[in-house]
């Protein structure tokens, strides 16, 4: 986590906020622009946009800087509040441009202080209402937020809660952008030095890599010493496996990477996870030793592994599973399933997941089991939005995945 104060921003965005020492923009005017069609939301444009459209109005790139500071590192979702911004081009940006947050449906806390949201997304004329679920978890040395990309999932993971409910529509960078903002705000501090959000991972609603070119924006504004100002290494995409957009993540942004395994061999994993029929483990592991290749020796990737009772939690699949991973730099991270109505499966009693545990362990691979947060908000990710809309059920194995 970025933690430096005003006289610790970067030189690059201490000039941006402190400007020239002028507040009047180079193409202030006095009269109001006329502006076809809907404002942009600015959480939805990284820096290299922003300066952009900032270029085509005649405007100083720093100028974008400027209000990317006032947005992410002082929680301003309002133009007239940015004071080191002339009166003139904050009238002209409020024109062109609208800094808005997602609506709030249900908020729930858990006794453990888990957090849970239903966030309303924007609604195009004539579409069904949508909405996605961000989650809070608070720990003693961090805070992590786990965040979605995608309203439901066409995936079809057999054992997911979302997945079952299918898959509605990408969203977009903004959407993105603005649950980490929301999540900010509502939880308090001052966005720079005082924040809560430590950790941000893309492990909620959808398959991140499926919604690769919105994404890729919304890590960018995450990373940016003039976004959020996060470590790479607190920024963690999650992905079931779909090799090709982890080789473009690999080369277009430094960020951290868990893999959805939950199975050591094509047989098993065809059956949880359908996208291996495509991308088969060994296509897999390669692209992870990939994107491995040049990193520093800090560097690692987590395998998530869900434990399904009788399904994928045998000390069989744990050697195997250790034999797959071999010497790679990774950690398993053992996941007790999160029951939903009508699954089949159910979680693997904790002296099981122990001994699975121990397996990889005596083979010398990096293991945790992450404690379950939130079980009495409806701590599996999709369940509490299925209750407040309807979707329209696509899947993978009804549908073509588009991926941008």
């Amino acid at each position: 986590m970025s933690t430096k104060g005003p006289s610790e921003v970067p030189a690059e965005a201490a000039r941006a906020e402190a400007g020239d020492g002028m507040t009047l923009g180079a193409a202030d005017a006095p009269q109001r622009e006329a502006v076809s069609g809907p404002r942009i939301n600015l959480f939805g444009l990284d820096r290299s946009a922003l300066r952009a459209a900032f270029a085509e109005m005649g405007e100083a790139a720093y100028r974008a800087d400027q209000v990317m500071l006032w947005i992410y590192r002082r929680g301003v979702d309002d133009f007239a509040a940015m004071s080191n911004i002339g009166k003139a081009l904050r009238e002209r940006l409020a024109t062109h441009f609208v800094i808005r947050p997602p609506q709030l449906v249900t908020e729930q806390v858990s006794t453990d202080g888990t957090r849970k949201w239903v966030l309303r997304l924007e609604q195009a004329e004539g579409k069904p209402e949508t909405a996605i679920e961000t989650v809070y978890i608070p720990e003693t040395n961090r805070g992590t937020l786990c965040i979605s990309s995608q309203a439901g999932c066409a995936m079809d993971c057999s054992f997911c809660s979302t997945a079952q409910q299918g898959f509605s529509r990408n969203m977009s960078t903004a959407e993105i952008v603005a649950q980490v903002w929301f999540a900010a705000k509502t939880l308090g501090g001052d966005f720079q030095n005082e924040r809560v959000i430590s950790n941000v991972v893309f492990m909620g609603m959808g398959e991140p890599l499926a919604n690769y070119a919105n994404v890729l924006a919304a890590l960018r504004i995450l990373l940016d010493d003039f976004g959020f100002g996060l470590s790479k290494r607190r920024v963690t995409v999650s992905t079931s496996g779909l090799v090709p957009y982890i080789d473009r993540l690999t080369a277009d942004v430094d960020s951290a990477l868990a893999i959805s395994l939950h199975a050591p061999n094509d047989a098993l994993r065809d059956q949880l996870v359908p996208i291996n029929r495509k991308y088969p483990i060994a296509e897999l592991m390669d692209a992870c030793r990939r994107y491995l290749a040049g990193k520093d020796r800090k560097t690692h990737i987590v395998f998530e592994y869900v434990m399904l009772a009788g399904i994928n939690d045998q000390p069989e699949h744990a050697r195997e599973l250790a034999k797959l991973i071999g010497s790679m730099a990774a950690k398993v991270n053992l996941i007790p399933f999160n029951p939903f109505p009508q699954t089949r499966y159910k979680r693997s009693a904790p002296e099981v997941i122990e001994r699975f545990s121990d397996i990889l362990r005596a083979k010398g691979v990096l293991t945790t089991t992450r404690r379950t947060r939130g079980d009495d908000i409806d701590a599996a990710c999709g369940q509490l939005v299925g209750k407040v809309q309807s979707r329209q059920k696509q899947r993978l194995s009804g549908i073509p995945v588009k991926l941008q």
